[in-house]
């Protein structure tokens, strides 16, 4: 077999995607394997440089004042979105929204200063070793591009549903709270079914590596 774009040349290898015939001049090198240009995966972009002045210590104490940790991130938005958010809890106490709830929602505004503060120093200590953060970086992975089931908005839509029929009298909220074990496992559900899918995707690109490095190996 010879080469698909220099035909008059025996083929070295073959892509590992399409499987076309490529002379050492068409080879592209990428993750182990070889490709054809075509196919070949994009150079990956250089990682930013390490930040010297952010100090993770200075953003915990700042977070600890709403908004602020993450305005000293560069974290606008989601600085905004703290106070928003801190606001939203002290008013469904101050109003008597809360339905008998208070004592949820005063733990629920402590945990949050604490929340910022801990975000604040996890985004500065990133930002310290040179690590990509973006305008939402968090403890927890938001990004919509990472593939994988979305608990996070599932579990703050549920809530927000749960506490809506509590308002409106369709539902106690005390009937519910006695069936708190159930969130621990449906949370030790979701960690087993992460850790057990990451092992399998595993084990599927070694064994991908491996016919790719054999199919070299008996290429002529």
């Amino acid at each position: 077999m010879n080469c698909y774009i220099h035909a008059e040349r025996a083929a070295a290898a073959y892509c590992r995607t399409c499987g076309k015939g490529l002379c050492p001049e068409c080879q592209r090198a990428a993750q182990g394997t070889i490709f054809c240009p075509e196919h070949a995966p994009a150079a990956p972009a250089a990682p930013p440089a390490p930040v010297p002045g952010a100090s993770p210590a200075l953003a915990f104490l700042l977070g600890l004042i709403p908004g602020v940790g993450a305005i000293y991130n560069g974290q606008y938005v989601k600085g905004l979105i703290h106070v928003v958010i801190l606001g939203v809890l002290i008013s469904i106490i101050s109003s008597g929204a809360a339905g008998g709830l208070e004592p949820l929602f005063g733990l629920l505004i402590a945990l949050w200063f604490f929340y910022m503060a801990f975000e604040a120093y996890h985004t500065a200590a990133k930002r310290q070793r040179g690590e990509p953060v973006d305008e939402f970086s968090s403890l927890f992975p938001v990004s919509t591009s990472r593939p994988g089931f979305p608990a996070g908005p599932i579990v703050l839509i549920a809530l927000g549903v749960v506490f809506l029929m509590n308002n409106l009298g369709l539902i106690e909220m005390r009937e519910i709270l006695r069936y708190w074990p159930v969130f621990l496992i449906a949370l030790g559900a979701y960690m087993l079914y992460t850790r057990l899918a990451g092992e399998r995707r595993e084990q599927a690109r070694w064994g991908d590596d491996r016919q790719s490095f054999h199919g070299e190996r008996e290429s002529p």
